[in-house]
């Protein structure tokens, strides 16, 4: 048990955890076929089961999955991966049967007429009434999650969000709410709902597939498995007291001391390479930082249509391509300055406070 304990502690540093997540969902992606089998669906469902069963036998962890906010988050562990895998097996199918020049399973019943009384009403309801069923023994069985009144002198440690806000609340820690809270929130949600419309390619459309539509499929889930069902479950077991990264199995000891060492880039440039203090002009103490956003936004876009996104450039024309590219660049810059955190303890690549602008 202790070893088993000290193997995912030692995972659970943010920059580690994320790449792993980050590396098992490109590998779903890339053997779906593979992983999509049912004897594969079972075992992988098992194996996460069993990580809970005998992770349940730590007094701290089951403190976690215990609590009610976090039964929710657990239930989506699951609901994620059966829904996934339901999709990507049905999309393997189509696939296999595209190769053999075959039609996709969905063309085989496009002349059957499906009523909505009673093939659609019915199931609804008999679902509607044992969902009802369930979360009414739920509610008698697990207290609700109430703490002691509010206070304005005490707070809860740690503060967090409802579990359904706790991506965006670990967005907060590396932009300012303006970004985090309005405009981040909202390039990925405008540009998860846009790339299956900003992508020319006209397969896939009607049935389920994966190899002839990869980029907007991909894309798509990245944005939604990554940069959003990974947070929250990094905010529900490795964010603790002070909001602090904590092991699943580690202790929240409230007097853990994390050294707030983060600093800008202006910092870097002018201080630590430069050895000068920084130039009172705001603008020019951000410079480095304002041409880097620059760089990133203008000369990015140029280069990745030269080369490896040159076909998806000639098929999009320049403007659909810019748009596109301008969501991904942004919804990419979530992991990018993540990660600068946890490596380089960067706080912002532009920080002019005096303007309230901070990136």
């Amino acid at each position: 048990m202790a070893l088993f304990e000290s193997f995912f502690n030692s995972l659970a540093s943010p920059e580690l955890y994320t790449l792993i997540f980050t590396g098992v969902f490109l590998l779903y992606c890339a053997r779906y076929r593979l992983l999509t089998r049912p004897g594969w669906v079972v075992g992988i469902s098992l194996a996460i089961a069993l990580f809970f069963i005998i992770g349940a036998q730590n007094h701290d962890f089951m403190t976690i999955i215990a609590k009610g906010d976090n039964m929710p988050i657990v239930i989506m562990i699951f609901a994620v991966f059966w829904c996934l895998s339901l999709a990507f097996r049905q999309a393997a199918v189509n696939d296999m049967r595209i190769e053999k020049g075959e039609p996709p399973t969905e063309a085989l019943d496009s002349n059957k007429k499906v009523l909505v009384w009673p093939d659609l009403i019915y199931p609804e309801f008999v679902c509607t009434v044992l969902l009802t069923a369930i979360f009414i023994a739920w509610g008698i069985a697990v207290e609700a999650p109430l703490e002691e009144p509010a206070s304005g002198t005490r707070a809860p440690n740690p503060a967090k969000a409802p579990w359904y806000f706790l991506g965006l609340q670990e967005m907060l820690v590396y932009f300012d709410p303006w970004l985090a809270g309005v405009v981040l929130p909202g390039m990925i949600v405008v540009g998860l709902m846009a790339i299956p419309y900003i992508d020319t390619n006209p397969r896939g459309n009607g049935y389920f597939t994966f190899k002839e539509r990869p980029f907007a499929i991909g894309m798509f889930l990245f944005g939604f498995i990554v940069l959003w069902v990974s947070l929250v479950i990094m905010g529900t077991f490795l964010r603790g007291p002070n909001w602090n990264f904590f092991g699943p199995f580690e202790y929240w000891d409230p007097h853990k001391i994390e050294p707030l060492v983060n600093v800008n880039l202006s910092e870097f440039i002018w201080v630590g390479m430069g050895n000068t203090r920084l130039p009172d002009n705001p603008l020019i103490r951000e410079a480095p930082g304002i041409l880097l956003i620059l760089a990133y936004f203008v000369i990015t876009p140029a280069l990745l249509a030269k080369t490896i996104l040159k076909k998806f450039f000639h098929e999009m024309g320049f403007a659909r391509f810019s748009i596109l590219i301008m969501l991904l660049l942004g919804m990419a810059s979530l992991p990018i300055k993540m990660l600068l955190r946890w490596t380089i303890n960067l706080k912002y690549v532009v920080a002019i406070p005096e303007w309230f602008f901070n990136i």
